[in-house]
C-alpha cells in the first residue's frame, strides 16, 4: 500500500528524490574540479554547465511550488556546485508536489548522465 505524504505525493517518490540528489551530489563533490569543467568528447557544455542549468531548474521547481517568483540563481564557483544543487534539490523535497519532485528526479537523472 502506497502512502502519501502532507503535499500528496507518494512518500516513495520523495524518497527516491532525496537518495538521488544525495547520489549525484556526493559525486560532484568528488569529482576533480578540471574534470566538472570540461566538456565530454562530442559534447558542447561542460559538467559544471549542466549542473549550474540544473541547479537553476530546480530553484524554479521550488518557487513554483511555494508560489514564490522565480530568480537567477547565482554563479558559483565550481567547487561550490555540489552544495548549491544539495541545498536547491532540498528546497524541492521540502515543498514539491508530486510533478515536481518527478521533473527534479528527470533533472538529477540528466546530471547523473553528464557526469
Amino acid at each position: 500500500m502506497s502512502t502519501t505524504d502532507e503535499l500528496g505525493a507518494p512518500e516513495s517518490r520523495r524518497t527516491e528524490l532525496s537518495r538521488l540528489l544525495a547520489l549525484q551530489t556526493d559525486r560532484i563533490r568528488g569529482l576533480p574540479l578540471t574534470r566538472l569543467d570540461r566538456a565530454r568528447p562530442g559534447e558542447d557544455a561542460s559538467a559544471a554547465d549542466v549542473v549550474r542549468a540544473a541547479a537553476q531548474e530546480l530553484a524554479d521547481l521550488a518557487a513554483d511550488a511555494e508560489g514564490r517568483p522565480r530568480r537567477t540563481v547565482p554563479r558559483l564557483a565550481t567547487h561550490g556546485l555540489g552544495d548549491q544543487l544539495a541545498v536547491l534539490g532540498a528546497d524541492v523535497l521540502r515543498c514539491g508536489d508530486t510533478t515536481a519532485l518527478e521533473a527534479a528526479h528527470d533533472v538529477l537523472v540528466r546530471v547523473r548522465r553528464a557526469l
